[in-house]
């Protein structure tokens, strides 16, 4: 009876799709297989999203207790960083993705090292792929230039932020990756906030599982 009811139950996932069971048992990760899937399976109901997709990002990010700041000179971002950590009384070192490596941080009085991160590394600098007004989520994607661990290892999490990089929804954020990358990366990560868990006694309590604070400075790319 169970084998049947388990039958029963993909027959109407299989008929629900169009397909037949032998489409079902084969797999197919090739790029026209998945063109033809997303284009035969049309987006659902949405929110509308504010036209103005960066003020609705900075609203919807402060909400979840990230800190925005902005700038029109990316080449400001380290003095901006310099104030944010002596305001809260934070190291004045850490790490960042290699594709910051050549802001002057040593100009604006920071320690900052372009490797990997490790449990001792108190800030993680790095950029974003993409962020989601809809949500104030930030996309991350990894790669040997973008590593995943400099958002995740770190207590303060900084991520540099080009404004033209807003979309509306995370189905546009999907879209965009699939519009710029052939292959997706081994791992995509999507941040909203800080990190927090309110397992125990159902009190939040923040940076449980990753950074206890994110600042996101949006700043036009270089």
């Amino acid at each position: 009876m169970n084998m049947n009811a388990r039958e029963n139950i993909l027959n109407k996932i299989r008929n629900a799709q169009l397909r037949t069971k032998a489409e079902s048992n084969e797999i197919s990760d090739s790029p026209d297989t998945v063109k033809h899937y997303l284009h035969s399976h049309p987006r659902g109901p949405q929110p509308t999203i504010p036209d103005d997709l960066i003020a609705n990002f900075k609203h919807r990010a402060i909400k979840l207790s990230s800190d925005v700041l902005e700038t029109s000179d990316i080449q400001r971002v380290p003095a901006l960083i310099t104030q944010y950590l002596s305001e809260r009384q934070l190291p004045n070192q850490g790490i960042c993705w290699p594709t910051l490596a050549e802001l002057p941080w040593s100009a604006a009085g920071l320690n900052i090292e372009s490797r990997p991160a490790n449990s001792l590394d108190g800030v993680g600098i790095t950029g974003a792929f993409c962020a989601i007004a809809e949500t104030g989520t930030l996309m991350m994607l990894s790669g040997t230039e973008t590593p995943a661990a400099t958002s995740l290892l770190p207590e303060t999490h900084i991520a540099v932020l080009d404004p033209q990089r807003i979309v509306a929804t995370m189905e546009d954020a999907w879209e965009l990756m699939r519009k710029e990358y052939k292959q997706p990366p081994r791992a995509v990560n999507f941040i909203s906030g800080p990190s927090r868990t309110a397992d125990i006694e159902m009190t939040v309590t923040m940076g449980a599982h990753g950074p206890y604070r994110v600042l996101v400075i949006l700043a036009p790319a270089q």
